[in-house]
């Protein structure tokens, strides 16, 4: 009898254990998220790429006009600079090795399909990267759409993950443009 009551009480803390991997729900980026797209890229295709749109972050200005074009040419964002800010308290942020499998496909898919990707304009529209524990998005501020390119976004990533750590009594962190018109979160999924 004894035996058996130990079986079953391991068996059931694996079982606990192994839910929530199991019933792990989808990160969610903003409220009423609505996913537009999803793929996966890299070299074993394990990294999801989704694009997402948030209706409920709708820009607090929607009269704004675009510039100069009136929107018909997205504004190229590629080699902007942007500042980094990790998140305090500490807690930990994203495994730093997860969040390396989504920079290398980042940077797979720059050197195999494209570099650039475009976003639409304003808050509501939000590229989305997730594998493991780490999540990275890109959030388009501007009334107008913007390119960027993933190789890019792939150094900032590898940069963020680590230096955004406990160890730094953090726990993740993003780098806002210095224009405020775009940034890049990275996160625990």
């Amino acid at each position: 009898m004894k035996v058996s009551s130990i079986v079953f009480a391991t068996a059931s803390l694996l079982l606990v254990e192994a839910t929530p991997a199991v019933l792990k729900r989808e990160q969610i980026v903003c409220p009423g998220q609505v996913t537009v797209s999803e793929t996966f890229i890299g070299a074993d295709s394990n990294v999801k790429l989704a694009q997402v749109y948030c209706p409920e972050n709708t820009p607090l200005e929607p009269a704004l006009s675009a510039r100069q074009d009136n929107g018909t040419t997205p504004l190229d964002v590629c080699g902007a600079t942007c500042d980094t800010n990790c998140f305090t308290p500490s807690g930990g942020g994203p495994n730093p090795n997860d969040c390396s499998v989504i920079a290398d496909a980042m940077r797979f898919y720059s050197q195999n399909v494209n570099d650039t990707f475009l976003i639409g304009t304003g808050t509501n529209n939000t590229v989305v990267l997730t594998y493991s524990t780490c999540e990275t998005f890109y959030v388009n501020q501007d009334p107008v759409e913007q390119s960027y390119c993933y190789s890019d976004w792939a150094t900032i990533v590898d940069y963020i993950a680590p230096n955004c750590q406990s160890t730094q009594n953090a726990h993740g962190g993003n780098c806002i443009a210095a224009d405020q018109q775009w940034f890049i979160q990275v996160q625990t999924n």
